[in-house]
């Protein structure tokens, strides 16, 4: 079964809140919210393949010591395993503006499961839960 690298992040804002969206038509898994990020090229760093997806889907600057690791998902698709680390990141430059046309929203951890994910996504939520719950979000 073919090994896919993908990385994500949970954005934090202020507020404590972190940023979903949603996927577009036409992709697979479409009207799923997922954590911002993608596919790794190879010879590519999950650190730098994060910061150039940011760039390109969102518009945002990041810095790579911005990046923190915090969890991973390892799911099993019919045609593919996907290996898909999570980081966290709170601080950026720029708006983050809608890019390629997807529906973004900001969401409270504990409010997450309230959208609909792809199956690889789900399991991140408790991590992300237990780290910002201390902050009131």
């Amino acid at each position: 079964m073919k090994l896919l690298l993908v990385v994500a992040v949970a954005l934090v804002d202020a507020d404590g809140r972190v940023l979903i969206s949603e996927r577009p038509q036409g992709k697979a898994l479409a009207g799923l919210w997922e954590f911002p990020g993608g596919k790794i090229e190879p010879g590519e760093r999950p650190e730098r393949s994060l910061i150039r997806e940011l760039k390109e889907e969102l518009g945002i600057d990041v810095e790579e010591p911005c990046l923190a690791p915090l969890t991973f998902a390892s799911h099993a698709y019919e045609e593919f395993h996907l290996l898909m680390p999570l980081y966290v990141c709170r601080r950026w430059k720029g708006s983050v503006q809608p890019v390629e046309g997807q529906r973004l929203a900001w969401v409270r951890p504990t409010k997450l499961r309230d959208y609909p994910m792809p199956p690889a996504d789900e399991p991140l939520i408790p991590a992300l839960i237990d780290l910002l719950a201390p902050l009131g979000a």
